[in-house]
């Protein structure tokens, strides 16, 4: 029950007042709080309503300190943090760990963790699992192949990856995927001065050149590239296209000659070949590139597009850096896409050792 006073705050007496009037502001004090406000009940012929805070500033009137009617209101406030978190973990290439999402919401880690999970319903873990299991689906149901599917989610290029995927779906997820055909592909592994190289190809032409440390984990991501296809060492006759991939390894500038069986989206083959329209020894950035592409809005597609190149150096991703010159990410590792840069143009940037080189899930 409100009391007498109460009642007279409320009830809209003020010409400035009225219904709707969510402010009252005392003419003896020049304060206005909120209705509630635990400081001192005021007269109430010294009371004037107001149905916006503005307005009672703009007649004058301060805020109160006790109730701090120009404060959002506590749950409108968390709602809101809860709301940008949402959105961090959504537009992030990989799940942002939980206490930078609690920093970035001035908030302890216990803290943010209860808050979203009251306020959304889930973890944040398992948020962010459930927004690239609902992006991974719809990159399948585009028609790409599971790995490009996979990369467009945020999902690492791993077999653990993909047994994951399988199991949320239900089934594989070259299964749930409608269309596509088998194909056969023949691929070759061997040493570059990059760690180890695996070069393979359809009849149509080459289809992935990958870099990685160990014969068996390529052969791994391949299986995940194409994960319908059917696998083959290939035959001595192949060593002349293994040899020239080797040496564009060696030296980029100097181009390849031999077929390309690009497989992707019409946006992502767009990308691939403004890639393949960068000069040796020059670089880009994502925006650039986005601008080249008449897109200049498009920046992430642009750089999930190149994350999605299956075709290292021939498709030359590794000359798109971020804004500033920063390299950014590379999927076959960042410091072989340094070494890269600086075969090119050994201005740009100094040669680390590729051993230490790890796949990053970017390009």
């Amino acid at each position: 029950m409100l009391n007498k006073n109460e009642r007279s705050i409320n009830r809209p007496r003020s010409v400035r007042g009225g219904a709707g009037a969510c402010f009252y502001a005392v003419k003896t004090t020049g304060i206005y709080c909120r209705p509630g406000c635990p400081s001192r009940r005021p007269k109430p012929e010294n009371v004037e309503l107001f149905e916006r805070r503005e307005a009672a500033e703009r007649a004058g009137y301060r805020p109160c300190k006790r109730c701090r009617p120009d404060a959002t209101p506590p749950r409108e406030e968390q709602a809101r943090v809860i709301a940008r978190a949402c959105r961090s973990i959504e537009s992030a290439e990989t799940p942002p760990p939980l206490a930078e999402l609690a920093a970035g919401a001035g908030l302890s880690p216990y803290h943010f963790h209860r808050l979203f999970k009251t306020t959304v319903g889930l973890t944040p873990k398992r948020y962010a699992a459930a927004h690239r299991m609902s992006r991974f689906r719809e990159g399948l149901s585009k028609g790409g192949t599971v790995t490009d599917a996979l990369y467009e989610a945020g999902f690492g290029s791993s077999s653990r990856a993909y047994d994951g995927v399988s199991r949320r779906l239900g089934m594989t997820p070259s299964t749930y995927r409608e269309g596509g055909t088998d194909l056969d592909i023949h691929f070759a592994v061997t040493r570059c001065s990059l760690g180890r190289l695996l070069v393979a190809a359809t009849q149509r032409g080459l289809c992935a050149i990958e870099l990685g440390d160990t014969p068996e984990a390529l052969h791994d991501q391949l299986r995940i590239r194409f994960p319908r296809a059917r696998l083959r060492r290939a035959s001595r006759g192949f060593t002349v296209w293994v040899k020239e991939v080797a040496a564009l390894i060696e030296a980029p500038e100097r181009g390849l000659s031999l077929p390309l069986d690009i497989r992707g989206t019409s946006f992502q083959q767009r990308v691939w070949e403004a890639l393949r329209e960068i000069p040796p020894g020059t670089t880009l950035s994502y925006g650039q590139l986005a601008e080249r592409l008449g897109k200049p809005r498009a920046v992430r597609a642009v750089a999930r597009a190149c994350a999605s190149n299956k075709l290292a150096v021939a498709i030359p991703c590794h000359r798109v850096v971020r804004r500033g010159g920063d390299l950014g990410g590379y999927h076959w590792g960042v410091q072989r896409k340094q070494l890269l840069l600086a075969r090119e143009n050994p201005g740009l940037r100094s040669r680390p050792s590729p051993r230490t080189a790890k796949p990053t899930g970017r390009s």
